[in-house]
């Protein structure tokens, strides 16, 4: 689930960004720094949509490096238990998928596939129902139900289940080949 929350971060600045665009390379470095990483507590960090205050710079003893806090809103990305996401299946193989949906990657064991699905070894590994009407293989859009997560200091692992009602494959790239 997307979440937009408001956090904050001492940012240090070398000396040489120092002069009239101080406060833009202080944000572009902000930027750079937070968009795209993880934190256990809040989730993936999507983008930082604003940044409310820059307060009084603190100077390095020795270094001259300045330390600034900087309130910052963005928009966070926190899977959550029972829900309900859209995902690229990345891999297949005995044991089951793996599937990405945006910057968490999912896994789906076999024992949490649909009895009537089987895998399919070969170059192009995949599940495939007994009839052969549907696949599951690398590049199909699966919908899944989440229903186990760890959440460590950087990271979030999702363990899913394909094995309910209205889950499953929404578009098999084979089926248009």
């Amino acid at each position: 689930m997307f979440f937009h929350i408001v956090l904050e971060r001492n940012m240090q600045l070398h000396p040489r960004h120092f002069g009239p665009n101080l406060r833009d390379k202080l944000v572009a470095k902000l930027m750079k720094d937070v968009e795209g990483t993880c934190s256990g507590r809040h989730g993936f960090v999507v983008a930082i949509t604003g940044v409310d205050s820059i307060g009084k710079g603190l100077i390095r003893d020795g270094t001259g490096f300045v330390t600034f806090p900087v309130k910052y809103q963005c928009v966070v990305f926190r899977p959550f238990k029972g829900e309900i996401l859209e995902a690229v299946v990345t891999m297949v193989n005995k044991m089951g998928f793996f599937a990405e949906a945006g910057p968490v990657q999912i896994f789906v064991s076999n024992h949490l596939i649909p009895d009537d699905m089987e895998f399919q070894s070969g170059d192009m590994p995949n599940y495939t129902t007994s009839d052969g009407s549907v696949k599951i293989q690398k590049d199909s859009e699966v919908r899944l139900k989440i229903i186990g997560t760890r959440v460590d200091a950087t990271e979030i692992f999702c363990i899913g289940t394909i094995k309910d009602d209205f889950l499953g494959v929404i578009n098999d790239p084979g089926a248009s080949a």
